[in-house]
């Protein structure tokens, strides 16, 4: 269960499909304690979800909004997990709370709309908060910035998972291709039969 408000994007069923890709990896990597982080984490029901989940995850939450922080806290504490999330308030990886080179796992559902297509959208939709919608001019805008700083985040053969939008797979596959850091592992399609998740490894720079 989850609470949400005006604060927060409201949890739409495909980000289920990142979560179960997540626990699958987790169980993977046959960790003691698996490190996970969670950009732009909302409502928190991508680090609650997993910490329900999981018994072996240590997970950090961050988000720009101190409201949704706040949100995500609440939620945390109504699924009795508030002892295995750190949330910090954090503008991507502006805050020096986060561990350089110290996550297993990192997981995203970024804003990924194209500016121009907001005032399309249904109008039920725009009473969500503007922030957790907009990705910049091509709605890739927070790739870019996640995936250019993620190898400071990031340990060697840890996995970036993110959600995307509607025809994004090419340009995403891109702009990880160009950092020259990481391998694409797996694209997982929707309920729809849309590319909605995408699976990176991080490798040493220049090989593969």
């Amino acid at each position: 269960e989850f609470k949400v408000t005006a604060d927060v994007f409201i949890p739409r069923p495909e980000t289920e499909i990142l979560v179960e890709q997540t626990i699958d990896i987790v169980k993977l990597l046959n960790c003691q304690i698996v490190k996970l982080l969670d950009i732009g984490t909302g409502s928190g029901c991508i680090a609650v979800s997993l910490a329900k989940l999981l018994p072996n995850v240590k997970i950090t939450a961050i988000d720009i909004s101190q409201k949704a922080i706040e949100i995500a806290q609440y939620n945390a504490l109504l699924n009795n997990v508030s002892d295995k999330i750190r949330f910090i308030h954090s503008n991507l990886f502006t805050s020096c709370n986060l561990q350089v080179t110290g996550y297993d796992i990192i997981v995203s559902n970024p804003p990924y709309i194209p500016a121009v297509e907001i005032e399309a959208l249904q109008p039920e939709v725009k009473y969500e908060p503007h922030m957790a919608l907009d990705g910049g001019k091509d709605g890739l805008d927070f790739y870019r910035r996640i995936i250019d700083k993620m190898p400071c985040y990031l340990r060697k053969d840890g996995f970036l998972i993110m959600e995307m939008g509607f025809n994004q797979k090419n340009a995403i596959k891109g702009i990880f291709q160009k950092s020259g850091y990481f391998e694409i592992v797996e694209l997982i399609k929707d309920y729809n039969n849309i590319d909605r998740v995408i699976i990176a490894k991080k490798r040493e720079r220049g090989n593969g």
